[in-house]
């Protein structure tokens, strides 16, 4: 589509400097690059390490599949980021502000018709995780189980409410904690500590 003041209109070909909408239903993110074959790949956008964690209810029950959807798109889009606890359960949010919990309880107020309360999580630290092999991180996983959640492309996360608890994974050798993720779902290669 093309946009233009409060004009849109269908276009089959577009040029260099037009302004246009892609209709999308969750197969494209923020940062993916269209080609027409070519082999490119960017560094993407990141994504940082929350600091802060919350739980999310919503206020009619009956709202609870347009809490989801709302969840999932704008954790898409990259106005937080949600995680999808291993072991079940309800969502858990995570951002780098406060500021970012008040803006989607707005828009999913507005956007979404969906009241929804946060409410505070033991968690503190969150980490990617990779592993040379993957049946080493599927081990990791299973045993770590109830401090694992997955975000909006399922990468795996180490969650911990102590610093502390880093200290707990040094037997897992193969095992690296990353503190950035690009958006694309590429995991940024740089060892961390926790």
């Amino acid at each position: 589509m093309s946009f233009l003041s409060q004009r849109r209109e269908l276009l089959e070909e577009a040029y260099p400097g037009d302004i246009i909408g892609l209709p999308n239903h969750g197969l494209l993110q923020l940062g993916d690059t269209l080609t027409e074959g070519e082999k490119l790949q960017f560094t993407g956008l990141p994504f940082f390490a929350p600091e802060i964690f919350q739980g999310v209810e919503v206020a009619d029950p009956m709202r609870a599949k347009q809490l989801r959807m709302g969840l999932l798109q704008l954790g898409e889009e990259g106005a937080i980021q949600v995680f999808r606890p291993h072991d079940g359960g309800g969502l858990l949010l995570g951002a780098v502000g406060n500021l970012q919990f008040e803006v989607v309880a707005h828009r999913l107020r507005h956007e979404y018709g969906v009241d929804a309360r946060f409410v505070a999580s033991k968690y503190r630290l969150a980490r990617w995780i990779t592993a040379d092999d993957p049946d080493e991180l599927k081990r990791f996983i299973e045993f770590n189980r109830y401090r694992i959640a997955f975000d909006v492309v399922d990468a795996p996360r180490f969650l911990a409410t102590y610093q502390s608890e880093f200290n707990l994974t040094d037997r897992w050798k193969t095992i690296h904690f990353h503190a950035l993720r690009e958006h694309a779902g590429l995991i940024f290669q740089s060892r961390l500590s926790g």
